[in-house]
C-alpha cells in the first residue's frame, strides 16, 4: 500500500497521467565521455589543437574521478607553461589535483568563468569548462598526445586497477 501511494503521489507531483512516465535510459560505459578531435594526455587533460591556439581543459573522465569542484587555480594570461609540467589546480570536495599542460607554449587566455563558477568543469569539461589557450611554442608536442581512442583504453585500463 506505502509503495503504491508513494507512486501515485510521485506521480502527481510529476504531473504524469495514469501515474505512467515514459523514461528513456541510457547505457554508460565505465568511463566518461572522450571526444573527437581531441588530444588527450595520460595525466588526462585535453587540448584542442586550433592552429595558432590551442585549448587545453581536464577530461570528463578526470572530473568524474574528482567530484564537485569548488576552485580552480589558474595561470596569468603572458605566462608560460611546459609540456608534462602544472599550470594549476583543481580543488574538489575529495581532493586537489595539479594539472599539467599537454604542450609548452604562451597562456594567451585564461577561463577567467572558473573563478566564480568552478563547477563549469563538472558540468561542461570541453566546453565552458576549458581552463587556458596556449600559443604553443613547439607544435610537434602535440604528435604525442593520445587519440580519443588510445585515451580511451588507458582509462579503461587504469579503472580495471582501482
Amino acid at each position: 500500500m506505502a509503495l503504491k501511494l508513494w507512486a501515485s503521489s510521485t506521480a502527481n507531483a510529476l504531473k504524469l497521467s495514469n501515474g505512467r512516465a515514459r523514461a528513456t535510459f541510457s547505457i554508460s560505459r565505465s568511463f566518461s565521455s572522450v571526444l573527437d578531435g581531441l588530444k588527450y594526455s595520460s595525466s588526462h587533460e585535453w587540448i584542442k589543437d586550433e592552429g595558432s591556439v590551442a585549448t587545453i581543459g581536464i577530461t570528463d573522465h578526470a572530473q568524474g574521478h574528482l567530484g564537485e569542484v569548488v576552485f580552480v587555480e589558474l595561470p596569468e594570461s603572458g605566462s608560460s607553461v611546459s609540456k608534462g609540467s602544472g599550470f594549476g589546480a583543481v580543488e574538489s570536495v575529495k581532493a586537489t589535483s595539479d594539472v599539467n599542460s599537454p604542450i609548452s607554449g604562451e597562456v594567451v587566455e585564461v577561463n577567467k568563468k572558473l573563478t566564480e563558477t568552478p563547477g563549469l568543469i563538472n558540468s561542461s569539461p570541453y566546453e565552458e569548462g576549458w581552463m587556458i589557450k596556449v600559443k604553443p611554442s613547439n607544435p610537434t608536442e602535440l604528435d604525442s598526445l593520445l587519440g580519443p581512442a588510445e585515451y580511451t583504453k588507458f582509462c579503461e585500463e587504469e579503472d580495471a586497477h582501482h
